[in-house]
């Protein structure tokens, strides 16, 4: 998305800026965790996790942020985010996949008050989830 007039009058915005900036991705990434961290549903995904999740959570943080189109503070830190490759001493099966899932799913909807917003974002992050499956 741009910040170009669409050709019928109305201002186009980044879906970082439509979730509330900085503000909407911090609250997104740390409701994301609080649940993954206390969740029982999420408890293969957690265990796949360091003990302290805030490196996580700052580098889900970080990838959001230039994803949904802010600045792209996870490259300019850390490089190309080749996800699948830097998850891929996690072992991330079905049953992982889908509670990582359960858990966005979840803080998008407490943290995202637009359906149709929270819509535009689960599709892609879905794929991306079951991209990074690596064991059957």
């Amino acid at each position: 998305m741009t910040d170009e007039p669409d050709g019928q009058g109305r201002e186009t915005i980044t879906l970082y800026e439509a979730v509330g900036g900085d503000v909407g991705v911090r609250a997104l990434t740390r409701r994301f965790y609080q649940l993954m961290d206390t969740l029982p549903e999420a408890a293969r995904c957690r265990a796949i996790h360091p003990p302290n999740l805030a490196g996580s959570e700052e580098k889900l943080y970080e990838y959001l942020t230039g994803w949904l189109g802010g600045p792209p503070l996870y490259t300019e830190k850390r490089g190309h985010p080749m996800l699948r490759r830097r998850h891929f001493d996690a072992s991330i099966g079905p049953a992982e996949r889908d509670e990582w899932l359960l858990c966005f799913v979840q803080a998008l909807e407490e943290t995202v008050p637009s359906e149709g917003l929270r819509k535009i974002i689960l599709e892609p992050v879905t794929r991306l989830a079951h991209h990074m499956q690596n064991q059957d």
